[in-house]
């Protein structure tokens, strides 16, 4: 996300390379191009000029530090700039009623439904029982899609497909809820334009029949600006209480992120990053600046780590890597739980360093499917063993996962170099010359 944007920014960066001091000329030079890249990723034009007035006064305002290039002391301005333009601090869910009450709004397609269903799997995985409504009387799929994802997601949908009453629905399922001991209740509302008097009166209906404690309005970022037009025509008649931005996994080019909370002066509370129901986080400003900086989110990716690893897993592959006895099973497993993390080049960009190398390239959920194949291809006892896996044996190997002798070579080669690593890794704590890993973390991460 925000490949472009993080391109453009970090080429101004450089017009300060080599420079001594901040100076009044060089400072402007630098901030005329990265208000040109917030105004071509879809940022209101006088929100860039008053994020860069603010930036230039603060930089101007300051000595630069000895050990501090002028660069680097930007990067910092604008880093803590960026995050008060998207809030300051995360924004958390209000789940404080019995039940709550979420009442989501937006247009139509921007992805309620599938958003819905993220939520209610996200607020499960919290211990709640949430319960699912399904309040769009109008597009025809609309309760299929939601008792579908319910189905799948083992949670309960409210629907009555003969009711054509969104507001009658709601209150049915509330009181349902509170017999049935459901905790939280997620209304899904039938996608609305703004200048559609007839359907704004009806959510605002149900916003006052209902007393939601949560009003979340989804929106599309690669709208961009017509993103935040429509979140400012909503909250002007709902004045919702946060924000979900959905499809920023996609080439998104920012400007929704950046410019909704000034306009709306609502937080960004959550971002949907894919297709799959676990492709949801909460919205962190100082991590989001970060990643447009081209920082990485090392913070999010163990956190997504730590929510797919058993602990007692990680520590048992980390005893056998200590002792150089990590195996083909062992790697398989590591895949599989890496899979499960989400989006491989999402989860690689979140490294730092690494977003800026792999911006070119092509990865996607498959993108482990030659290694699974020649894995799945070894017989149980050279996954085990695979010191013994001999050239005849690399060869039945290659022919059963359809790669070549090389790539098995290239495999076998990567488990070694991965246990001498460790070794390495493991005489150095021993040494006290390296702090131990976390636990809970993956076998073979490093850091």
């Amino acid at each position: 996300m925000f490949e472009s944007l993080s391109e453009r920014i970090e080429g101004a960066f450089k017009i300060l390379k080599g420079q001594g001091r901040i100076t009044e000329i060089n400072i402007a030079e630098m901030l005329k191009e990265v208000r040109r890249a917030l105004v071509d990723a879809d940022v209101n034009y006088k929100i860039a000029k008053t994020f860069t007035d603010e930036v230039k006064a603060k930089a101007l305002g300051q000595d630069v530090i000895k050990s501090v290039s002028p660069a680097q002391m930007l990067v910092k301005i604008v880093n803590d700039e960026l995050i008060q333009l998207m809030g300051g601090t995360k924004s958390d869910l209000n789940l404080s009623g019995n039940p709550t009450v979420i009442l989501m709004s937006g247009l139509q397609g921007s992805g309620k439904t599938t958003f819905s269903g993220k939520l209610a799997s996200f607020i499960k995985k919290k211990g709640k029982k949430p319960l699912l409504v399904a309040g769009d009387v109008y597009r025809p799929a609309a309760i299929n899609q939601l008792q579908t994802l319910g189905g799948n997601l083992e949670i309960e949908v409210f629907a009555e497909p003969e009711n054509k009453n969104p507001v009658s629905i709601a209150q049915n399922a509330i009181a349902y809820a509170k017999t049935n001991g459901f905790n939280v209740v997620i209304i899904d509302t039938a996608g609305r334009l703004a200048v559609d008097e007839e359907m704004m009166n009806e959510i605002a209906k149900l916003k006052q029949e209902t007393k939601p404690h949560e009003i979340l309005f989804v929106v599309d970022s690669m709208t961009g600006q017509d993103a935040v037009n429509t979140a400012k025509a909503f909250n002007d008649r709902l004045d919702f209480t946060g924000v979900v931005l959905t499809k920023l996994d996609g080439d998104t080019r920012g400007g929704a992120a950046l410019s909704i909370t000034s306009i709306v002066n609502k937080p960004i509370k959550f971002v949907g990053t894919g297709e799959k129901m676990d492709a949801i986080d909460v919205f962190y400003p100082e991590r989001m600046a970060q990643r447009i900086l081209g920082m990485g989110d090392i913070v999010s990716f163990v956190e997504r780590a730590q929510e797919v690893i058993d602990e007692e897993e990680a520590e048992r592959l980390q005893k056998k890597l200590r002792k150089s006895q990590f195996d083909f099973e062992d790697f398989l497993g590591q895949l599989k739980q890496i899979k499960k993390m989400g989006n491989v080049k999402d989860l690689m960009a979140m490294i730092p360093g690494v977003g800026k190398a792999i911006k070119d390239i092509d990865l996607d959920d498959n993108a482990f499917k030659h290694t699974e194949a020649m894995i799945l291809s070894m017989k149980p006892i050279e996954r085990k063993n695979p010191d013994m896996i001999d050239g005849k044996r690399k060869q039945r190997i290659a022919s059963g996962s359809g790669t070549t002798v090389q790539q098995v070579n290239q495999l076998i080669q990567q488990l070694f170099q991965m246990r001498q690593m460790m070794k390495q890794m493991n005489m150095m704590q021993a040494s006290g010359k390296m702090p131990k890993m976390p636990k809970g973390m993956p076998a073979g991460y490093t850091g």
